[in-house]
């Protein structure tokens, strides 16, 4: 049976894929993709690659972006039963205390709570601190016997939170960054298949383990070799109190996508994304970036002997906390701005700056 592509949006941001355990987001982006890719692949790191063949002789368009998240990994359980956790990607303790998490074992999800020593009796000093993530533990709620037979080091552990929409036109989940990016160039790759298919091969890579160093992205890029490619991913949003735009520049929820520029970004690859925009007339806002990104876009540049790159974000408040949030209208303006790009590409077309 087909799945809706807002069933599929919810289902991918919500399944479990720390950097390292993508294997449940691989299979749901494969079988998503399987509905209209000519040829799927998944490598030995783990990244998915779908093929929409082209129809001529233009450039080959690498879109990717990563389906892994931040999370938690066990690394000891004590005597009681509680656990102790380390950080997978970028984690900050202040949001953790009191959080609900899944802790993922080979037999089952279990319910857990990140637990600390209540604000009554910490001392004066204590009290102005954000405790250290070695301080804090996750409370399964069982005796210490029973979490050893079910627990083992290194299990991965997710916020236990889904998405959900509120406001006007908003979604809040974990996850987002960057299961959001997963979700547009699926649909992106489903969109240029339907209308016909685009000049040159489209290949569509949903990399792992960007969150510890873009080794997904390394790996898919130097294996596609693509003409040109294009980084889906989250960008900050500034658009709330405290930010000061004139260190982060000026980027609002629902204004559109992010298009940026700078060292890692190939400027004509840059001139033609601004051009699908106005022939969308779709609202784009701009960020400059002087060094890498810190994103795929980083990888596929630098990959063999270089390639063009460019990136494509979306604006999200609240990165790297249980509570992400994004404007649904921006992330369809995403898919509709890298459908046009890919369809208006045409053989010959010249990337060298």
């Amino acid at each position: 049976m087909s799945q809706k592509p807002m069933e599929f949006f919810k289902a991918i941001v919500e399944v479990p894929s720390p950097s390292g355990y993508e294997q449940p987001a691989a299979r749901l982006f494969r079988a998503y993709a399987s509905e209209y890719a000519d040829a799927i692949e998944t490598n030995v790191m783990g990244s998915v690659h779908a093929l929409v063949k082209g129809t001529a002789d233009g450039p080959s368009v690498m879109l990717a972006a990563h389906m892994d998240e931040i999370g938690l990994m066990v690394s000891h359980v004590t005597a009681e039963g509680f656990i102790a956790f380390r950080p997978i990607g970028g984690v900050d303790a202040a949001v953790l205390p009191g959080t609900r998490v899944r802790v993922h074992t080979a037999k089952g999800p279990l319910l857990g709570v990140v637990g600390c020593m209540p604000i009554h009796l910490l001392d004066e000093e204590d009290r102005k601190a954000v405790t250290k993530l070695h301080k804090l533990f996750i409370d399964l709620g069982l005796e210490g016997d029973a979490i050893k037979d079910r627990v083992r080091l290194g299990d991965p552990i997710t916020f236990d939170v889904g998405m959900e929409q509120f406001g006007d036109g908003m979604a809040v989940s974990r996850a987002f960054d960057d299961k959001m990016g997963v979700y547009v160039i699926a649909e992106v790759g489903r969109r240029v298949a339907e209308a016909g298919h685009g000049a040159g091969d489209l290949m569509i890579a949903a990399t792992v383990q960007e969150e510890i160093g873009m080794r997904g992205g390394i790996t898919s890029a130097f294996t596609l070799k693509p003409d040109v490619g294009i980084a889906v991913d989250v960008g900050h949003a500034t658009d709330y109190p405290d930010i000061d735009k004139r260190r982060h520049g000026d980027v609002s929820l629902g204004k559109g996508p992010i298009l940026t520029r700078g060292a890692n970004i190939n400027p004509r690859v840059f001139e033609l994304l601004v051009e699908a925009a106005e022939s969308k007339n779709l609202l784009v806002q701009f960020e400059g970036d002087p060094r890498g990104t810190g994103t795929d876009a980083n990888a596929i540049q630098l990959s063999r002997g270089g390639r063009a790159a460019g990136l494509v974000g979306v604006p999200l408040r609240y990165m790297h906390t249980p509570n992400e949030t994004l404007s649904l209208g921006d992330v369809e303006a995403a898919i509709e701005l890298l459908t046009a790009f890919v369809l208006k590409l045409q053989p010959g077309t010249d990337f060298t700056p």
